[in-house]
């Protein structure tokens, strides 16, 4: 069974759910005809179509977008990819947003005392519900979608442009002396042509392994297997900030301000390399809280950009991207700019580009109409999103302190 709710845009509270039982296609937009009819400007006629296809381990739910203004799920634009289970879909980058949710049959209970084999040969019973691996054996208890080298691929945990996510487990211990989950992001076939795509793909490889710090994912192996190159990483067990502001709201003022202090700690570790490094896509996507400490990771360093390289191609999210990053230049204090932005979704649950305005020296965000930004916390974000590099905090420990004095 599916289960799509309509999500209020700003509490994220449930508005409205259809089931379906045993429907195979799911059919969304404006017009009558439709599965589920969204009566929003933003939304096409026929917008997106969900498909499912039949699995061993039951149906694989796969997006098709067919409206003018996108379909994003779990806020990557995607013309057609799977949909994995939670996922959240928005119809246009501010239309309505939809969560995604698979449920499967409960099985019939075994008589006491019997066994059931998974199809990785472990029969033992009694394990929680919702477990991964077997309490008495550590086998999985899912099945194993598919082997690449030594890695078990379990469930995909995302799709976007660049490649596929998925969570694997080395039962080998090569990586760290023991069995490990982790995190293998495959490139996508479409993309091994693109010259650019590979050079994305394998700088990312290259930077992980260069860097050791608790902020940034770990890397373990980077390979190419049947023609795809692979990049196995730590998984890391959390919550990106996008998704956390989706679906619980904006957070107080001393939380936010506590995650950019601390993302202010692993750009200013970055910037200090030699030479340094520009993340150039700080967003809330790409800041992750882990669960067991509340502590951001950054995320996706397929975009990292050493100081002094030649020009490249624009890279950076809109709306989070500075001024000269759009330009094709970019520089630490880059990375430094998207902060702003940042902090005001963060405080707002609104996207940046609604306060960004005409000023007296040209545009800028101006939140002075956000009641959840004080005039200090409002001066830093400000100053940070100066167009004027120069004008700007300098450093990630300058703009560190600044947000240490607003708690």
């Amino acid at each position: 069974m599916v289960t799509l709710t309509l999500l209020h845009p700003q509490a994220s509270t449930p508005l409205q759910q259809w089931n379906f039982q045993s429907q195979t296609t799911i059919r969304i937009g404006r017009a009558p005809d439709n599965d589920i009819i969204l009566n929003d400007p933003l939304v096409s006629r026929h917008h997106l179509e969900l498909i499912a296809t039949p699995t061993k381990s039951g149906n694989r739910w796969q997006v098709i977008n067919q409206g003018a203004n996108g379909t994003f799920i779990n806020g990557v634009l995607v013309s057609r990819g799977l949909v994995p289970n939670d996922a959240l879909i928005r119809l246009a980058r501010e239309g309505p947003l939809l969560k995604f949710q698979m449920y499967s049959p409960l099985p019939s209970a075994p008589s006491v005392g019997s066994l059931t084999s998974t199809s990785n040969g472990c029969t033992h019973q009694r394990n929680p519900p919702g477990n991964l691996f077997c309490i008495h054996c550590g086998q999985p208890l899912v099945p194993i979608q598919r082997a690449i080298r030594h890695y078990q691929v379990l469930r995909t945990l995302g799709q976007g442009g660049m490649g596929t996510t998925y969570l694997a487990w080395d039962k080998t211990g090569k990586l760290n002396g023991r069995p490990s989950l982790l995190v293998l992001k495959e490139m996508n076939a479409d993309m091994a042509q693109i010259t650019k795509a590979q050079e994305l793909f394998e700088r990312e490889a290259r930077t992980l392994k260069a860097l050791s710090h608790p902020g940034i994912p770990q890397y373990y192996d980077f390979f190419v297997e049947g023609g795809k190159k692979y990049l196995a990483m730590e998984l890391i067990h959390g919550q990106d900030l996008e998704q956390r502001i989706l679906t619980t709201g904006p957070v107080a003022p001393p939380q936010a301000i506590e995650w950019m202090i601390q993302t202010c700690d692993i750009l200013d570790y970055i910037h200090s390399c030699d030479p340094p490094l520009i993340h150039r896509d700080i967003k809330p996507a790409n800041l992750m809280t882990r669960h067991r400490d509340n502590q951001i990771v950054v995320l996706d360093f397929g975009a990292v950009k050493e100081i002094g390289t030649a020009p490249g191609t624009r890279i950076g999210a809109e709306g989070y991207s500075a001024p000269e990053q759009d330009r094709g230049t970019p520089v630490t204090q880059s990375d430094l700019y998207a902060i702003g932005p940042t902090l005001i979704f963060l405080l707002t649950g609104i996207t940046p580009l609604k306060f960004y305005r005409r000023k007296e020296l040209g545009f800028g965000f101006d939140v002075s109409d956000a009641p959840t930004i004080v005039p200090q916390l409002r001066q830093v974000i400000e100053r940070v999103c100066e167009p004027k590099i120069s004008d700007r905090y300098q450093t990630a420990k300058e703009l560190s302190q600044a947000l240490a004095a607003c708690r």
